[in-house]
């Protein structure tokens, strides 16, 4: 039986949903590996798959495009809920995903808006290998780590283009620090409400963007009293904001768009 897909982006975070509300769910590891190659299946950052749910417009489960599962992530969940508003005529939903109930809504300006569940910093809940200091690991560069339901790590930097993404991100990415890894950020702090971001992400390499990430470094910059709590993150794809007043849940709001929708036939 074909498989139905639909393929979005957020500021170039490319990532594919599937609706399996009404079916049984057809991912496993290594069809969303198949189906994340770019060369020989759709090619994504990340797939969210739509489940039948109670007490939620839907549940989703997230996976990368090495086939390996997240619980999170902030481009998907915008997608999807851009999806189903769209399909049900209503501008606010709430879904079900691994951090529980995340309420989205449509924006005056057409954007999405997710509340992405509070930060989390104790060292087992990110987790880290042995308990520390969250707000300053000890390794080179003084990073700060934090969970937004997936790892985070994030470098403060004086200058974007000296940084190497595609040698430090995967070192760093698995430093024994991170038994689960990590993703990698690195910022340049432009002003207190605006910051440049570019990312090494866990499973995916170098994406355009990342909503989680996105939280995750605002967040990471917010607790050290570097900015705001209304912070506009320039990823290489485009702009979001991320607000979070030190305490309740980080609110992410950006654009989707749905680039297209397709099938393709599921093999053995």
């Amino acid at each position: 039986m074909p498989l139905a897909f639909h393929k979005m982006h957020a500021n170039g975070d490319d990532f594919v949903v599937i609706d399996a509300r009404y079916t049984p769910n057809p991912i496993t590891s290594e069809l969303a590996r198949r189906l994340g190659d770019r060369h020989r299946g759709i090619g994504f950052n990340q797939l969210a798959v739509l489940l039948a749910c109670d007490d939620a417009a839907a549940r989703l489960i997230f996976w990368n495009a090495d086939g390996s599962p997240l619980d999170v992530c902030g481009s998907a969940t915008r997608g999807a809920a851009d999806w189903l508003m769209r399909e049900s005529c209503l501008r606010s939903i709430t879904l079900r995903t691994e951090r529980g109930l995340l309420t989205c809504q449509r924006t005056a300006t057409d954007t999405i808006s997710v509340s992405m569940g509070e930060p989390m910093f104790d060292w087992a809940d990110i987790p880290l290998a042995h308990e520390l200091d969250s707000a300053t690991l000890p390794l080179a560069g003084d990073p700060a780590a934090c969970s937004m339901g997936n790892p985070h790590c994030t470098y403060f930097v004086d200058d974007l283009s000296e940084i190497d993404i595609a040698i430090l991100g995967p070192s760093i990415e698995t430093n024994p620090l991170f038994p689960r890894k990590t993703n990698v950020h690195f910022v340049q702090i432009i002003n207190r409400q605006r910051i440049r971001l570019r990312i090494w992400e866990r499973g995916g390499g170098i994406p355009l963007g990342s909503g989680s990430c996105s939280c995750g470094a605002a967040v990471n910059g917010i607790r050290r009293g570097l900015l705001d709590d209304t912070v506009e993150v320039e990823c290489d794809g485009g702009i979001v904001t991320v607000q979070w007043n030190r305490s309740g849940p980080v609110i992410l709001t950006g654009p989707v768009e749905t680039i297209f929708s397709g099938t393709i036939p599921q093999q053995p």
